[in-house]
Parts: structure tokens; sequence; C-alpha cells
């Protein structure tokens, strides 16, 4: 134990909270390729049409305060990371095009998880559902694959980007 500690003293912060940024953006986009990949096509195929939203609700549920964590330690550490590297300066240059989609992708994802669904879109989906089931789930399917592609694209742009590959030169 006193080795761990007396290495910690030489770990540098960034290292840390780039750790964390990683876990959390794992969890968080892994989460969503899960639902979206293997989730979604198993209730479309096992669960009755006007089952399938409440099954997924259920399911789902579960999961979106693990991806609230999740979205909120990956922003924490990521503005972190800008701060204590000082690269503030990366957001005004197009070479740094994944920046841009990182923090995106992030506002979109914590402003559904922690502002829209919890004020007006889970009322408004379960509303959907009762009118409109199986419309209701083909959108939830389609929404996922678009968060996802886009989630995805950023991803690598943004571990290329982050070992010197920049697009934009």
């Amino acid at each position: 134990m006193i080795l761990i500690l007396r290495s910690m003293e030489s770990f540098p912060l960034s290292a840390l909270l780039r750790m964390v940024h990683i876990a959390a953006i794992v969890h968080w986009i892994g989460g969503v390729a899960f639902v979206t990949t293997v989730l979604l096509p198993a209730v479309a195929k096992r669960v009755s049409a006007e089952d399938r939203v409440h099954f997924f609700e259920e399911v789902e549920s579960r999961f979106a305060t693990q991806a609230r964590l999740s979205t909120a330690l990956a922003g924490i550490s990521g503005f972190a990371l800008l701060w204590q590297m000082n690269a503030w300066s990366r957001l005004l240059s197009p070479h740094y095009w994944w920046l841009h989609g990182m923090i995106a992708v992030w506002l979109l994802f914590t402003l559904m998880l922690f502002v829209l669904e919890p004020l007006f879109l889970h009322r408004w989906f379960l509303e959907r559902a009762r009118r409109d089931p199986a419309g209701t789930f083909r959108l939830v399917q389609r929404m996922h694959w678009i968060l996802l592609g886009i989630s995805t694209v950023v991803t690598l742009g943004a571990a290329a980007g982050a070992h010197g590959w920049l697009w934009f030169r």
C-alpha cells in the first residue's frame, strides 16, 4: 500500500482526469451501443408491439441513473482537462473539430438526461406510445442509431486527435 501511495505522489493530475474521462465515456457510449445494437433489437423480436415501449422504458430507466452519472463525470473531467492542460485555445481551431464534437455530444445527452426528459420528453414519449406504440418504438430505434453514429464518429475522431492525427491541416 505504501508503494502505491508513493507512486501516486508523482502521478500527474492530467493522467487521473483522463482515466476518469475515458472510463465515463466507455460506460456511457458503451451503454448507448448496448441499448442500440442488443437491447432494442431483442425487444423488437421478442416483445409484442403494444408492450415494447413499456418494457423498454422499464429496462432503460435502470440505465438512466448510470448514464446521468457517466455524463456528469465525462463533463466534469473533460472541462477539468481543458483547464488543467490550459487547452482552451484548441476550441478556436478547426483542427480540433473532435473536441467541439465531444462537447456537442455531451451537451445533447446532458440536456436529454437532465432537462428535456424530466421536464416533458418522458410524458410526451408515453403519450405518443399510447397512440402509436409501433411507430414510437421505431422512432426510439432510429434516434438511438443516429446518436450512436454521431457518438462513434466523434469518439474515433477524439482518439485519433488525441494521438496527433489532425484532419484539417
